[in-house]
């Protein structure tokens, strides 16, 4: 369609959008969420995608509120379209898939849906899908081959950085700041949990920020401390794009679980990241990060690069 005039004829209709459900089973789940939630990001979420909570809001029953297209691990659910409040808000714009920020999403833990291959090989019966940590889209693989990106030649050095504030819930307000409130750290002094997110403030600095653990009262004044890692990667690279939400594949000397949490001034290249842990990893370490994670979704029909593929959580 170019501006709502129909430009093209199929011989046969196609099987669905992404997004649609794949059967008339019953067995489909919602993912749990409480007054508020689940509403979308400020990218807003896609649907047909597979997506992830994030702690940055917290509803009353202290779970999380917002549902974004990017995020680390294994996503929490998959947006599905029948029920999705996708709206057009480009003027003659023919179609959207994405969910506008605030919006409900409707995002499933489990059942049966079509999907698109996203990858750039063709999708056979039994393959698994991969979610991709920077948009949520899907490509398929046997299980436990996820895409990596491969450095040659990389460090990782420990950082930390203190200051005095409160928290409120999991609303942490700092002021004067030695070092960088860098997002993921884990906080070892005067609260706990780790950073989801930066609220408002200066960047790095004094502001508020969002912790991953609810339900905390930390008096005003109070001395408030964290550590990270700082990943400077270089040498030879190849393979996918670095990207925040992988986690190390391979690394001698590198903490398992080690995982990119935010961009330096690197933004899938050569330059230095943000990963969770504090640790020393000597310079000229071969390191590899996931691009990608593996769902519980199986495929259930054979789809070429950029066709519609129906994903189950069952093997049927």
């Amino acid at each position: 369609m170019s501006h709502g005039m129909q430009s093209q004829v199929n011989g046969v209709p196609a099987p669905a959008v992404a997004g649609d459900f794949a059967s008339a089973n019953w067995n489909r789940f919602s993912v749990l969420s409480g007054p508020g939630g689940l509403v979308a990001g400020s990218a807003g979420v896609t649907v047909g995608y597979f997506a992830w909570l994030s702690q940055q809001s917290i509803d009353p029953d202290n779970a999380a509120q917002i549902v974004n297209s990017f995020g680390t691990g294994v996503p929490d659910g998959f947006v599905s379209r029948p029920d999705s409040p996708a709206i057009i808000t480009v003027y003659l714009a023919d179609g959207t898939m994405l969910i506008q920020q605030g919006a409900p999403v409707p995002l499933h833990s489990g059942g049966d849906f079509w999907v698109v291959n996203n990858g750039t090989a063709i999708n056979v019966v039994g393959n698994k899908a991969y979610a991709d940590l920077t948009t949520g889209k899907a490509s398929f693989a046997a299980t436990g081959t996820p895409t990596v990106a491969n450095s040659s030649s990389s460090t990782i050095a420990p950082e930390t950085w203190t200051g005095t504030g409160s928290v409120n819930g999991n609303v942490m307000t700092i002021g004067t700041v030695t070092g960088s409130v860098a997002i993921g750290s884990v906080l070892t002094t005067g609260a706990s949990g780790s950073i989801v997110s930066q609220l408002s403030g200066t960047a790095l600095g004094a502001g508020t920020y969002a912790l991953s653990i609810p339900e905390q009262t930390v008096a005003s004044g109070t001395s408030l401390g964290g550590g990270y890692g700082l990943m400077t990667i270089g040498g030879s690279l190849t393979g996918a794009a670095f990207q925040v939400g992988g986690v190390v594949s391979t690394g001698a000397g590198v903490t398992a679980g080690t995982t990119i949490t935010a961009f330096g001034t690197g933004s899938g290249g050569a330059g230095t990241y943000y990963v969770n842990l504090t640790q020393t990893v000597s310079s000229g370490t071969a390191m590899d990060f996931t691009t990608n994670v593996e769902t519980k979704w199986i495929a259930r029909s054979i789809g070429a690069a950029g066709e519609l593929v129906k994903i189950s959580e069952v093997i049927q």
